[in-house]
């Protein structure tokens, strides 16, 4: 196994993380108060082809394998401290493009795939409901199907960005003349009748990246809106999960790495008893677990990218990924915040807010519990 990069793809990193630092740092301590999408950096990724990077150029993309995509998102996290605008650009392209690339006809592809490519339309992915969570076989979202098409009725929630989505594949449990035909995935447009997405949700952390909730009623569908056959609902998200547990993390290595150069250049400045802070042990081993913590990290994931990108199966060190960097995010958050004292605790230093939007990492994309 070689995770090394090329030239171009190191020089590409570089432009990412240029690319973030100068154009991705509007006002996130207010934007976080006030819990606002940041729609100029959503299409400023955009025209530089974030959104793009696992499409193919012939839509709209420019066809980056899984290891290429890591690359250039652990770059992104490294650059853009706006979490919530990350999770949003990663919930699109796993919960939709992928889904679309993976499944969707020639059609569908044309269709949706240039739009979403190039960040001038939003595509989320509405899976959980109230009452059974995640668990497919008790979702309550029904989809009858008649000789026109389909009705779906039901409700979802913990849907990232539903309020201003273009479009949004629903998952349901078929309903058709020979009796329940397990679950199945739907495109729905916005403005699409009997679609109503319903009241924000307040969250701890990724407080710009709005979640809402979302009803459907007697909503019709034409038959062409149906993602892959009838009943492979679970293979889709399968597609979905695995892309995202892989590619969705790499900016929280980036997170790892600008806390550790952040931590480390606090802990040579500040000064106590007459020496840098950073001279004492237990600081020293602070820094020293955050750093072990970002190679373990960065190892897993490119792994499990190197599988990906080699057309083998890496669903389980994917899994393994997630489960390894959603807690090491979080540990090294607070090593961050131990660290800078007081100074961590207030909102102005950002470090709280690090930790803040890292927890997530710990319960989406299966919790640790389930992962164990």
């Amino acid at each position: 196994m070689d995770f090394s990069w090329t030239d171009e793809q190191l020089s590409f990193r570089k432009e990412v993380a240029r690319f973030a630092r100068e154009e991705l740092q509007d006002d996130v301590i207010q934007r976080d108060r006030e819990e606002i999408f940041f729609w100029d950096g959503w299409r400023q990724c955009g025209r530089f082809g974030i959104q793009g990077l696992p499409v193919p150029p012939e839509f709209g993309g420019s066809g980056g394998d899984a290891l290429t995509t890591v690359c250039a998102l652990e770059a992104l996290g490294y650059g853009c401290r706006d979490n919530g605008l990350l999770f949003s650009i990663n919930a699109h392209m796993w919960g939709s493009e992928i889904p679309l690339l993976s499944f969707g006809t020639e059609n569908q592809k044309k269709r949706y795939l240039p739009k979403l490519a190039s960040g001038e339309w939003l595509g989320v992915l509405a899976l959980a409901e109230s009452v059974t969570g995640v668990a497919r076989q008790g979702f309550q979202t029904r989809a009858q199907r008649f000789s026109g098409g389909y009705v779906l009725n039901g409700s979802k929630t913990l849907v990232t960005q539903a309020t201003d989505a273009n479009l949004i594949i629903v998952f349901a449990n078929l309903q058709s003349a020979d009796g329940p035909t397990g679950t199945s995935a739907f495109l729905v447009e916005k403005g699409t009748p009997g679609l109503t997405v319903t009241g924000s949700l307040r969250k701890m952390g990724l407080r710009t990246s709005p979640m809402t909730e979302l009803s459907l009623l007697d909503c019709e569908l034409p038959l062409e809106s149906l993602l892959g056959a009838e009943g492979q609902g679970e293979q889709i998200l399968a597609a979905s999960v695995e892309w995202e547990r892989i590619c969705g993390l790499a900016s929280y290595a980036g997170t790892m790495q600008r806390l550790l150069e952040t931590s480390s250049e606090y802990s040579r400045e500040r000064k106590q008893f007459g020496r840098a802070i950073g001279k004492f042990a237990a600081i020293e081993r602070k820094i020293s677990d955050m750093e072990v913590r970002l190679e373990s990290s960065r190892l897993l994931l490119y792994k499990a990218a190197w599988l990906k990108s080699q057309g083998k199966d890496s669903y389980r060190e994917a899994a393994m990924a997630k489960l390894y960097l959603g807690e090491a995010c979080v540990q090294s958050c607070l090593d961050a915040i131990q660290i800078h004292g007081g100074y961590g605790y207030m909102t102005e230093y950002q470090i709280e807010r690090e930790l803040r939007d890292a927890i997530s990492a710990r319960i989406y994309l299966g919790n640790l519990e389930v992962l164990a």
